[in-house]
């Protein structure tokens, strides 16, 4: 599933191309990918064709486009990608591409006419029209936009770990109030987003972390040096383009991340620790996988 880096370089790609843009048109082919919004596939049509878009948004693996029309509710496009999902774009009149789910024609005062696509081989990710709400913090609602404004699908995510208004006081309070494995909670979306199965691996190698440890045993110096692992593997996998291991984890131009060439532990498995040469080994996790070295990882 996309995380956190490879959403950034979603968001970081379609701004400047729909940011200021109006939609002429919009095509759902396909009523799946309309799994969070709430009306028919003719309504998100008819809602959407002739509004301006204002900017394009991320907070963990959410997108949204907040709507630019100053008569009607505040609203944005909410997207999320899910397992395979991708935001693509494309000449204006290009032909379907296999898996096309739903088109956007828009044209944009600079860039012109041009069509963004959302294409999803799974059809496990969804687009809606939902409003806007304040956010409870008042600070901006998330990556890309200085409006105190969240979608009310979203409202619910917590802040990712590059966003400027993320609390670390409250990061740790709910790791020490927490007898979950440390990984569970990094992967708790209601504590912390974005970082996903990939990036806690990785994140959880570089801090020396056993991914079972409990999160309330960490000291205050091991939470610290764990989110600094944490922002410095995204940073580092932004970088380089986010994780790619097929074809469905690409930009907004079809091009693929390289971030996978530099993983030390996801993926990695019987292959030597980067550190002291031992084994990689992989266990299960819930319905994932974890990989960690059993010598610089220590249960604690």
């Amino acid at each position: 599933m996309p995380e956190l880096p490879e959403v950034e370089v979603v968001r970081a790609g379609l701004a400047p191309a729909l940011a200021g843009s109006r939609i002429d048109a919009v095509t759902v082919l396909d009523a799946r990918s309309l799994t969070r919004h709430v009306g028919t596939a003719a309504d998100f049509e008819a809602r959407l064709t002739g509004r301006g878009i204002d900017a394009v948004v991320r907070r963990g693996k959410f997108l949204w486009m907040p709507l630019h029309d100053d008569a009607a509710p505040a609203e944005a496009i909410v997207g999320h990608l899910g397992m395979s999902g991708q935001m693509l774009l494309r000449d204006s009149g290009a032909p379907e591409i296999r898996h096309e789910r739903i088109r956007f024609d828009v044209r944009h005062p600079v860039h012109g006419e041009l069509a963004m696509v959302f294409v999803d081989q799974r059809t496990f990710g969804s687009l809606a029209i939902d409003r806007l709400e304040s956010t409870p913090d008042h600070a901006a609602g998330g990556w890309g936009s200085v409006d105190l404004l969240v979608p009310s699908q979203v409202a619910h995510i917590a802040r990712d770990p590059l966003d400027p208004a993320f609390d670390e006081a409250h990061f740790r309070r709910a790791l020490g109030r927490s007898r979950s494995a440390i990984k569970r909670v990094l992967l708790d979306q209601s504590v912390v987003s974005g970082i996903g199965n990939i990036y806690a691996d990785e994140s959880l190698w570089a801090a020396r972390l056993h991914p079972e440890r409990p999160a309330e045993d960490l000291s205050t110096r091991a939470v610290g040096r764990l989110l600094g692992e944490v922002r410095a593997v995204l940073h580092r996998a932004l970088a380089e383009g986010g994780t790619s291991f097929d074809a469905q984890y690409v930009n907004v131009n079809g091009q693929a991340g390289y971030f996978a060439r530099s993983l030390n532990a996801y993926g990695r498995t019987g292959e030597p620790c980067a550190r002291c040469g031992t084994a990689i080994v992989r266990v299960s996790f819930t319905n994932r996988s974890s990989h960690y070295c059993p010598r610089c990882q220590r249960p604690g």
